[in-house]
């Protein structure tokens, strides 16, 4: 096993472990009840997958599927839920930030003066930690859940691009990858946001959590490669019909667009437009993003009808000339055979030069 493999596989699943107790101890501090560190116990989970892959796989990843992210999700969910919910009964005051700098600076001088006089250099670490705890203490709790939030997306995208890869994803499809990823995050935290500060939705418990579970449901696209790997098929009697014709050769694409219209921007669309159709909550922000919502399911059927019309015409072209049209993954194939012929014609010629 490659050092560098081993690694990344660690380092990354360490990040994920550290950030899902972060989140566990938050939902602590605000309830205020020890039980929920039990909520900690999910990232058994995640130890039992590093453990599992590091002897099956070696490291590296699986083919369209990716545990160590799914299990993330996992760990770290339960708590932005409790954290989101229980956000509707904390208030932070008009300039938190200011109060909390005065507070910590203050702190921060004493623990230095009282350190030199008493145990040196040692004893000055763990009163600047203590306080620098305290001061992460003191933050307002909107600030946390939304900083949790951020951080959980960014460390999805990065931990992806950490994660060894397997040998059925290239670099290429990785970039193309955590670039489709990045947008996608930035769409979420977006959604979350903007939909969960407003007064009125924080008013409506069911709200709440009907909002949550579409958050929850966007989420589930990380894990999955689809969006950069065609599937694989050969020509059998079942990819002779038409739909597995059409779903092996545009796969990634029929991903996306699947993704756009029933995992992201068509389920932020329903919300949007049940808030301000039935709850009449508008805003200047919520108009805006439900009209791009509106655009980009409009555009994404847009680009089906035309995948639609190009394969059903390159099907009656081939039907025209009285070809078999056998898989989408034919050029791929052909190409591959095309060129293993050229290179058993090559060796012919080196090993039978031709007559002068």
């Amino acid at each position: 096993m490659e050092l560098m493999v081993l690694l990344n596989a660690l380092v990354t699943r360490l990040l994920f472990v550290l950030h899902s107790l972060i989140g566990v101890w938050r939902v602590t501090a605000v309830k205020k009840e020890p039980k929920y560190w039990l909520l900690a116990l999910l990232n058994l989970l995640l130890c039992l997958e590093t453990g599992l892959t590091l002897k099956f796989k070696q490291g590296r990843g699986y083919k369209w599927f990716s545990p160590a992210i799914f299990l993330y999700l996992i760990c770290t969910i339960p708590s932005l839920w409790l954290l989101e919910i229980h956000h509707g009964t904390q208030y932070c005051g008009n300039e938190p930030g200011a109060v909390q700098v005065n507070v910590s600076n203050q702190d921060f001088n004493q623990s230095r003066h009282s350190s030199y006089g008493s145990e040196g250099t040692d004893h000055h670490i763990i009163q600047t930690a203590k306080v620098f705890v305290n001061q992460l203490s003191t933050i307002c709790e909107t600030v946390w859940t939304l900083a949790l939030h951020q951080t959980f997306l960014l460390l999805l995208v990065v931990g992806r691009w950490l994660l060894p890869i397997g040998v059925e994803i290239t670099r290429d499809q990785l970039s193309q990858l955590l670039l489709m990823f990045v947008g996608t995050a930035a769409d979420i935290l977006e959604f979350a946001s903007e939909t969960l500060d407003i007064e009125d939705v924080r008013k409506n418990y069911v709200l709440i959590n009907a909002i949550l579970a579409v958050w929850t449901w966007s989420m589930l696209q990380f894990p999955l490669d689809l969006a950069v790997q065609h599937i694989g098929c050969k020509p059998t009697a079942s990819t002779m019909r038409v739909p597995s014709l059409l779903l092996c050769r545009y796969s990634a694409e029929l991903w996306n667009i699947g993704v756009s219209l029933f995992i992201q921007d068509g389920p932020f669309f329903i919300v949007r437009s049940i808030l301000m159709g039935h709850f009449r909550i508008f805003n200047q922000m919520l108009v805006f993003f439900t009209a791009k919502n509106i655009l980009v399911v409009i555009l994404q059927l847009y680009r089906l009808a035309v995948i639609s019309l190009d394969f059903r015409a390159t099907i009656l072209q081939k039907s025209r000339k009285g070809e078999v049209s056998c898989c989408p993954c034919e050029p791929y194939e052909a190409s591959t055979h095309a060129i293993a012929d050229q290179d058993n014609e090559m060796k012919e010629f080196v090993a039978f030069p031709p007559k002068e």
